[in-house]
């Protein structure tokens, strides 16, 4: 075995239990699926850099990018599956970031009507985020994952050689993610991303490795108990329904709409929910450290009415992740009357450089 202290944890959900390889090798592949009944999916920037490991693999190459995360990107996967004579014994796997890791596991949810995936997430945001917990979706138009499913991959393998060769803008967009487990359920996370520095993450195996596996658990155990998202995996939507507004108008990194997001998120926490504003100001202090954003000069007007459009909508109330403190979280129903006002008067702070 090529990789010896190769860590494989198994998580359960209900009717699935996810195989992870935490620290894994590509070549592990071979062992988990069959090579003549897969079809592995990625995009152009992965393929280009590693071409090599897709070497023997039936593959269909994607165009990189959220504006490709749509309905024409099924349709090429779904037309590509049917020249490969794909059938229900074929296995999806998904091989990049976040958004090949969306529409991979739509295609392979809807072909046929399910066939069995799993993932080797390639990005920080793809490792700690969007490879886990079953959602796959596509966006319509500006509107994020407004189509989906909740299914999960038969496994997950996590091999950190993909991020020798990820753009240092693509770290910074998945440590939004982490800076937001952190903020909802994790204090000594907090804390240690306090301590370190992305450059410390980036030259260190090891300690980029104990970071994915400690978000991957922490998302896990938020999904494990409400896997249909009734309650405490809303959550995991802290700084996304003000940064998912923002993210396709505004033509914004995923990372960097979630930062602004989790700010504005935080100064409605102030208004709504008793949050310290020098707590907020820590927040900010740690997504600037990472390279993220903290103010932006959104159109408020296309923000909001894209916002009227959010799943979290509930008739005329919006269903918003606040902070209590770094490190809990908790959903509060907001009036849209009360959320108006917030954000056309308050929001000051998050549009004014």
């Amino acid at each position: 075995m090529k990789n010896k202290e190769m860590l494989s944890k198994k998580y359960h959900f209900s009717g699935k239990i996810v195989d992870a390889s935490f620290d894994a090798d590509f070549t592990m592949l071979e062992n988990l699926v069959e090579k003549e009944n897969a079809v592995l999916i990625t995009d152009e920037n992965v393929f280009a850099k590693q071409e090599e490991k897709f070497s023997g693999w039936r593959t269909i190459v994607l165009k990189a990018g959220e504006p490709f995360k749509n309905q024409n990107a099924i349709n090429e996967i779904i037309d590509q599956l049917i020249e490969f004579n794909a059938d229900r014994q074929t296995f999806i796997v998904g091989v990049g970031g976040g958004v090949i890791t969306d529409v991979a596991g739509f295609a392979a949810s809807v072909y046929m009507r399910g066939i069995k995936f799993g993932f080797v997430p390639t990005s920080i945001l793809a490792m700690v985020d969007a490879s886990v917990g079953g959602k796959n979706g596509i966006d319509v138009g500006v509107y994020k994952n407004l189509v989906g499913i909740i299914r999960h991959p038969e496994f997950l393998l996590f091999d950190y050689s993909f991020l020798q060769t990820l753009p240092n803008e693509e770290w910074i967009n998945g440590f939004a993610e982490i800076v937001k487990h952190a903020c909802i359920k994790d204090e000594s996370m907090f804390h240690l991303l306090e301590e370190k520095t992305l450059k410390d993450f980036q030259t260190s195996k090891e300690e980029i490795g104990k970071l994915i596996e400690r978000n991957v658990d922490i998302k896990y155990n938020v999904v494990a108990n409400d896997e249909l998202e009734t309650g405490e995996r809303k959550l995991l939507n802290f700084g996304h329904t003000i940064g998912h507004a923002i993210e396709n108008t505004a033509k914004l990194p995923h990372g960097s709409a979630v930062s602004i997001g989790m700010v504005a998120a935080c100064i409605i926490s102030e208004k709504v929910n008793g949050f310290s504003h020098l707590q907020t100001e820590k927040i900010k202090q740690l997504l600037s450290k990472y390279h993220l954003p903290v103010a932006f000069d959104f159109d408020k007007e296309k923000t909001w009415d894209i916002l009227l459009h959010d799943k979290k909508k509930s008739g005329s109330d919006m269903n918003f992740v606040m902070l209590d403190k770094i490190g809990k979280a908790s959903i509060k129903k907001i009036p849209l009357t009360d959320l108006r006002e917030i954000f056309f008067n308050r929001f000051q702070l998050i549009t004014d450089y």
